[in-house]
């Protein structure tokens, strides 16, 4: 599970986007070249070891304004980013996308405060209160299903961490209920490898997680590699369909990385897709 939620936070959460646009209303012309800098970059190594700073500058932006609804969505989205994409020690990331997921609370509940602990329902109950929510509270609504999907991963040897994946699954459906438009491509990208990282025997949706792979893949305009490579990884490996496998990942490694707003998870992408062919003769 860790690699799914690796490659679908890379792809869905703009690094220090939140931070940019913080730095924006501020008064700076920094913002729009900073989120574009760390988008294009082709260093994995080097953004990794800059973002601290930007993660102790929303603390601190949090603090000077604690029911601000952008800072606490910038807040949960770069925690949740970094402690999944690359931090490798199981403690470190779970410290870190714990805050990531009490920012994601925070700023829903900021948004709208009678869907406030909602988190804490069954999944029946938690689906019935989320349809108060409309266009003014999907970021925060969105923002509190990537927190948590990550949270889940970092947590993953807790059951009652994974049992609640239905429900941030449900998350990002009324997201899309609420605005089909609102990051289409990243949301069709989720729920592909959210109906894809189980096999069917297990409650897996196959034939939806095809379907939402279609999708993200035409609404990128195959820009975004991340999604062939989970396409590959999840689907393709599940059914055992090793033409699919080997023509997703190849394609993504005959690609040009270098993408507008994409270079810095393309990078990432080309490195798991040779990892996952190094791998294929042994898995298949």
């Amino acid at each position: 599970m860790k690699k799914a939620i690796q490659s679908l936070l890379a792809l869905a959460i703009p690094l220090l986007a939140g931070c940019a646009s913080m730095m924006a209303t501020a008064g700076s012309g920094l913002a729009g070249n900073l989120n574009s800098a760390i988008m294009n970059q082709d260093d994995p190594a080097l953004v990794r070891d800059g973002a601290p700073a930007y993660l102790l500058m929303l603390d601190s932006f949090v603090e000077g304004a604690p029911e601000n609804i952008a800072v606490l969505i910038a807040a949960a989205q770069l925690y949740s980013a970094y402690g999944v994409v690359f931090v490798d020690d199981p403690v470190r990331a779970r410290k870190l996308t714990t805050r990531g997921w009490s920012y994601g609370q925070r700023a829903l509940c900021a948004a709208e405060e009678l869907v406030c602990g909602v988190w804490n329902q069954n999944y029946e109950d938690f689906v019935f209160r989320l349809e108060v929510l409309g266009k003014k509270e999907v970021e925060a609504l969105y923002t509190l299903g990537l927190s948590w999907i990550a949270y889940i991963q970092a947590h993953s040897d807790d059951w009652s961490a994974l049992a609640k994946l239905p429900q941030a699954q449900a998350t990002l459906v009324r997201v899309q209920q609420i605005d089909p438009q609102y990051e289409q491509a990243n949301v069709e990208h989720f729920l592909a490898v959210l109906n894809t990282i189980r096999p069917p025997a297990l409650g897996g949706d196959f034939e939806s997680g095809l379907e939402h792979y279609e999708k993200a893949l035409s609404l990128s305009g195959g820009k975004n590699l991340g999604i062939k490579v989970d396409f590959a990884r999840y689907y393709a490996r599940t059914l055992y369909d090793r033409e699919l496998h080997d023509r997703l990942l190849n394609e993504v490694l005959a690609a040009d990385p270098v993408q507008q707003g994409y270079t810095l998870f393309n990078t990432l992408a080309q490195s798991d897709a040779q990892e996952l062919l190094d791998s294929a003769d042994e898995y298949f």
